[in-house]
């Protein structure tokens, strides 16, 4: 049961935070109600933060923008190219072509800090209500709450904003207690730390899912918090391109917020009744996120409630991307060849993350080449939707999973593993409760964890690809490990093998053969060339053979080193605040 989707749409009926931004860092708050009234009583309050939440929806946030556009191109996947022309759109954020007065850049950062501001309203001002230290018990919990859920917001906001633009002003007063809203840009280092201090006081305000009173339902409980922190730990323990060098570098402390970052997930895990794997990768996709319930293990321990079925408060899942169904969607998203060869053929993961497929408008599959396969765990046909799919549905308000259990898993193990400089067997163990999930349980097909630092290092890069494909998380990995420039390279290189048919790659079919229909039949083997001849009543399509000199263009052509890890400031932003500068090489 969904409870708090329908809260957010109450949004644009109360409260303080329907308002204006004056200044680009600023809301002002141009109020329905006072901000007393608005913090007079715990209904009041919860209504409050529920506008915290509100920057998180539609397509500004992770609707479309934070999930579908700037998280590419990586070596996952790649934003649908359109023949090298620039667009103002989110081909030009995957090719590392964009410009400061980019289309989406102004949206995308004022709705963060909209929701920063947000935020600090709610921290200034529910410690002060009278019921927060005089209340009943149940109201100062559920104010204790309300205060928790603000601060851990406020860090979501914080982080997103800073793993896409780096250093930022850092404001943790409301606008109306800062005389001077011209700031200049803090060390990331600084904020980052400041919010893992934030969110460790935010733990003991935060209940646990399940808890007796509190809903199952989307709004942050101390699991999610618990992960926050440690993924931000691994954030301010990792590589980051620095202003006075311009150059990716890496604390000499990292290794206390690995610590951070390992004792968080140690803490998670030690709640296996609270939240722990689905057995099956696919139900995690097909049944709870887009079947809109909440996952009954608590595997997803974090996720945007979207609602509304429109830009500002929905989600365009399996209409931005996805494979196209009744010749409707963008399918802007497709996995790089290479991506699909990563999965090992029995991992049942590859199956779901990608979509080899197309609907017609008669209802029956058609298999796609390998060059233009869809992303698959947001797929049209899986979303639980009230009208047929041959209605054009741009909204689906399909959640988006900010923080699964899995990530949990295999931060823990790459944080023991670098604490350690082996992987030890508590790491180890729990890579392989990822591993065997993806192989069905069967542990002779999952392969041999390695026993070294560096090995394993590498089989946590690989693994998290495989596990979180298409959930906006590969290209910042990729960025505090500082490997997105050899990792784009090495996908670039890995095609051209595939096109030349060189190792690994010289058995893969360059066509495949099928009948469509509601399932499709394939006459070959992914893994074996193509039949001589062309086998009577089935369909060619062009696999290894799709890919030619203009498909090898397309990874991310426009990244440079040192420099594309980050993208510029909005120019409006620059010219709202005098101390602001443009960083970076840009």
């Amino acid at each position: 049961m969904r409870n708090m989707k329908y809260s957010l749409l109450s949004l644009t009926l109360f409260g303080i935070f329907l308002s204006s931004c004056s200044d680009f860092l600023t809301e002002n708050p141009r109020s329905l109600t006072s901000t007393s009234e608005s913090f007079s009583n715990v209904t009041y309050a919860t209504k409050s933060v529920m506008g915290v939440y509100r920057s998180m929806v539609g397509g500004q946030g992770y609707g479309s923008r934070l999930s579908l556009i700037f998280p590419y191109d990586n070596d996952e996947m790649w934003s649908t190219p359109r023949n090298g022309v620039p667009d103002n759109g989110s081909r030009d954020i995957a090719r590392y072509d964009v410009r400061p007065t980019h289309a989406y850049l102004d949206g995308v950062f004022r709705n963060l800090f909209t929701g920063i501001e947000r935020a600090n309203l709610c921290i200034k001002y529910i410690p002060k209500m009278a019921d927060y230290n005089n209340g009943n018990d149940n109201v100062k919990s559920q104010l204790r709450r309300l205060l928790g859920e603000s601060l851990t917001l406020r860090a979501q906001y914080y982080f997103e904003a800073i793993r896409i633009w780096g250093d930022l002003p850092a404001q943790f007063n409301p606008s109306e207690d800062v005389l001077d809203l011209n700031l200049p840009k803090t060390d990331r280092d600084v904020i980052y730390e400041r919010l893992l201090d934030d969110l460790k006081i935010a733990e003991d305000l935060v209940p646990w899912r399940r808890t007796e009173g509190v809903s199952d339902d989307e709004r942050i409980t101390q699991g999610a918090v618990r992960g926050l922190r440690a993924r931000i730990a691994l954030f301010r323990g990792g590589y980051s391109l620095r202003r006075e060098t311009n150059k990716m570098e890496r604390r000499d402390d990292y290794k206390q917020f690995y610590q951070i970052a390992r004792d968080e997930c140690a803490e998670i895990m030690r709640h296996r009744d609270i939240h722990d794997l689905n057995p099956s990768f696919e139900a995690v996709f097909k049944d709870a996120i887009n079947g809109h319930t909440i996952e009954a293990n608590g595997e997803v321990m974090f996720e945007v409630a979207m609602a509304g079925g429109n830009f500002d408060l929905s989600s365009s899942f399996g209409y931005t991307n996805g494979p196209k169904v009744y010749k409707i969607g963008n399918q802007a998203i497709m996995p790089l060849p290479t991506y699909f060869y990563a999965f090992d053929p029995m991992d049942q993961r590859r199956d779901v993350t990608i979509a080899p497929y197309q609907i017609n408008t008669n209802g029956q599959k058609e298999l796609l080449e390998l060059a233009g396969m869809a992303d698959g765990k947001f797929r049209r046909d899986w979303i639980k939707a009230d009208v047929p799919l041959s209605t054009r549905l741009q909204y689906s308000d399909v959640n988006w999973p900010i923080l699964r259990f899995s990530d949990v898993l295999l931060m823990f193990a790459e944080a023991e593993n670098e604490l350690a400089g082996k992987p030890t067997p508590e790491a180890i163990g729990a890579f392989e409760e990822v591993r065997k999930r993806a192989f069905g349980g069967n542990t002779a097909v999952m392969g041999t964890t390695p026993v070294t630092y560096k090995d394993f290092f590498d089989a946590i890069v690989k693994e998290r690809s495989l596990e979180f494909g298409s959930e906006g998380i590969r290209k910042y990995d990729l960025i505090r490990w500082n490997l997105l420039g050899k990792k784009l390279q090495e996908a670039r290189d890995n095609l051209l093998k595939m096109k030349s048919k060189e190792a690994p790659y010289e058995f893969v079919p360059s066509f495949l053969y099928y009948k469509k229909g509601a399932e499709m039949e394939i006459f070959n083997s992914f893994y074996e060339p193509s039949p001589e001849e062309v086998p009577e009543g089935y369909l060619k399509v062009a696999w290894t053979a799709s890919i030619i000199d203009r498909v090898l263009g397309w990874i991310a052509p426009n990244f440079q080193e040192n420099h594309s890890e980050l993208i510029p400031l909005p120019q409006t932003a620059i010219e709202a605040n005098k101390n602001l500068t443009q960083d970076y090489g840009y």
